[in-house]
């Protein structure tokens, strides 16, 4: 059955690449514009805004998916959420006038804000533990690999002809999307047993451990019968606040919010977005950026994929910090040069130094900082948060997406490459130490387990916790198996 998972996967990564050559296309559009032959008159501030709006856009984008993957199931979610970056993109292609950029890009931008909540819960919800973490980790090399079709065919064709091709893999995911069984979680957690068993063997087979994985999801989710109860929009806003004072939700909250900080400063979308800005000033000549971009994408997108097999055989803390502080140090090193190189301190003439230097780093957090923040978004929320809790992460995406887009070319012409950099690089020392204390270690775990982490503090198979006082102790219930 390993097919089927291959053939969801599928669906979401290639939405997943679509979301890259959403961000990445400000790469191709904005010198467009800004040009002789532009349709439209922009100056800079105006460049931003059609640039950054993706961010902003993203928020009904979560809030949508939010509301709709509880009421109607992942499956009719995907499908209608998709269907805003068709729309977007048609819109883009036909555009003549500033408004019509602005309500094209909203269009994607809402697209893209459900596919980063909905991706990763699509794939934690279809995938075996052991594989899991992998399949998470392609998601960045999705995103990479559609940053990198962009700046190949801005060198080739108009950034019209970017648009219309991009609609391409949004109509692949739509018409894969549709082939789906509904997920195991959400057909459990809306006491569906009879179809959750179905569609759980049609994803992961009949063998003794994906038995037992089902048999504990559906033991959970048959002790939660506070899910039966109909409740009124009152209810609903009072729960929500509620949610507050959980344990379970706060701290999966912390750790998502502190990721999604560390995916944007460490350059995922900014880098794709400026590249030309970024390596000409470095450079000092514009002409050969397109070579420098490619070979800089080709890198990215290699070292991405080489993460999701290292996330195989390493535990996730230790790739990400061990990645996460080598890629502080090395840009702390790149901006120093910068900064030296400007003030004439040493010859601005070896470009290759700081160049190979933006190549580490970029390996670096593409082994780390980039996917494992992503792969949270699918392992860490527990089920019955998975709905309020990607609304108000949408949110903190959305504002950090719009952020950084919007910020980065006035640091760009205000304190330069180096100045941006330390300031992101910076930021992400802060975060590496917050998600130090408070990140577990979910290799291999099953979301029943990680979810069971987050309400007792540790692992139920802990050597501490098996030594712990009885207080403390989870109360599980017997292995015997739950009859359909």
């Amino acid at each position: 059955m390993a097919s089927m998972r291959v053939w969801v996967v599928s669906g979401v990564l290639v939405n997943m690449m679509a979301q890259g050559a959403v961000v990445s296309y400000v790469f191709s559009l904005m010198p467009a514009l800004q040009g002789p032959d532009s349709p439209v008159e922009v100056d800079l501030h105006t460049a931003s805004w059609i640039a950054s709006c993706v961010g902003l856009a993203a928020i009904p984008g979560f809030f949508l998916a939010s509301a709709f993957m509880d009421r109607w199931g992942r499956k009719i979610t995907h499908m209608l959420l998709i269907l805003p970056g068709i729309i977007g993109w048609t819109l883009i292609y036909y555009a003549a006038s500033v408004a019509a950029f602005l309500i094209g890009r909203i269009l994607c931008g809402i697209t893209v804000g459900a596919t980063v909540i909905l991706g990763p819960i699509v794939i934690g919800e279809c995938s075996s533990p052991n594989l899991r973490g992998m399949f998470l980790n392609l998601k960045t090399v999705s995103v990479c690999l559609g940053s990198t079709i962009v700046h190949i065919l801005s060198n080739y064709v108009s950034w019209r002809m970017i648009a219309l091709l991009a609609v391409i893999p949004y109509i692949y995911a739509l018409l894969n999307v549709m082939t789906w069984y509904e997920t195991p979680a959400f057909l459990a957690y809306k006491k569906e047993f009879g179809k959750a068993e179905k569609s759980f063997f049609w994803l992961r087979g009949h063998d003794d451990k994906s038995k037992k994985e089902l048999n504990e999801l559906i033991r959970s989710q048959m002790n939660k019968v506070d899910n039966q109860k109909v409740t009124t929009f009152m209810e609903d806003i009072v729960d929500f606040f509620k949610k507050f004072t959980r344990r379970d939700f706060l701290f999966p909250i912390l750790i998502l919010i502190s990721g999604t900080l560390l995916f944007e400063v460490s350059g995922r979308h900014f880098f794709p977005a400026y590249a030309v800005d970024i390596t000409g000033e470095v450079t000092g000549n514009n002409s050969h950026s397109f070579y420098y971009i490619l070979a800089m994408d080709l890198i990215i997108t290699l070292s991405a994929t080489f993460s999701s097999l290292l996330v195989k055989i390493m535990k996730r803390r230790t790739l990400l910090f061990t990645t996460g502080w080598a890629a502080v140090i090395t840009i702390a090193i790149t901006c120093t040069y910068l900064f030296l190189a400007s003030k004439d301190v040493i010859s601005r003439d070896r470009h290759w130094i700081p160049i190979s230097l933006f190549v580490v780093y970029f390996v670096l957090v593409n082994l780390g900082c980039t996917p494992i923040p992503l792969a949270f978004f699918g392992e860490i929320l527990p089920l019955a948060h998975r709905a309020v809790g990607s609304a108000l992460l949408g949110v903190i995406v959305s504002c950090a997406l719009y952020l950084v887009l919007h910020v980065t070319p006035f640091l760009l012409v205000n304190v330069k490459v180096f100045g941006t950099f330390a300031v992101f690089g910076g930021s992400m020392a802060v975060l590496l130490s917050i998600l130090y204390f408070v990140v577990p270690e979910t290799k291999d775990r099953t979301l029943q387990e990680i979810e069971e982490y987050f309400n007792y503090g540790r692992f139920k198979d802990d050597e501490q916790f098996e030594k712990g006082d009885e207080a403390s102790k989870v109360v599980m219930l017997p292995e015997t198996e739950v009859k359909l």
